[in-house]
């Protein structure tokens, strides 16, 4: 069945970076665009940028253009999230997800806190 497994958050201060990961299996990853989500607390969840199946184009959500990067790798069914420059407004939980066959797939989240 289909799989995603969040990993690599943590507590940073501000300023700083992490990289999120995402490891998919149950699915032809390749063929799939991926996305990240975040839900900070009391707050909805929010779309945070897609990448596109083979990788080749990504988009962002406009509270993170410029400071986070989306990419993949496709030989590892993984999904990453470079994220620099970190604020404290970007304290969340943040998930992949994936769209298969008209199913919505998420992963477990990981936390991530910017606080000094």
């Amino acid at each position: 069945q289909v799989q995603l497994v969040d990993a690599g958050g943590g507590l940073v201060q501000p300023g700083g970076s992490l990289r999120l990961s995402c490891a998919a299996s149950g699915f032809t990853f390749s063929a799939y665009p991926m996305m990240w989500y975040r839900q900070a607390p009391g707050k909805e969840r929010a779309l945070v940028g897609t990448i596109t199946s083979d990788g080749a184009v990504a988009n962002y959500a406009d509270s993170v253009k410029g400071r986070f990067t989306i990419s993949r790798d496709n030989a590892k069914n993984t999904v990453y999230l470079q994220m620099n420059s970190l604020k404290p407004e970007d304290t969340a939980v943040y998930y992949c997800f994936v769209r298969v066959v008209g199913r919505n797939y998420w992963g477990q989240g990981t936390q991530v806190t910017v606080s000094s």
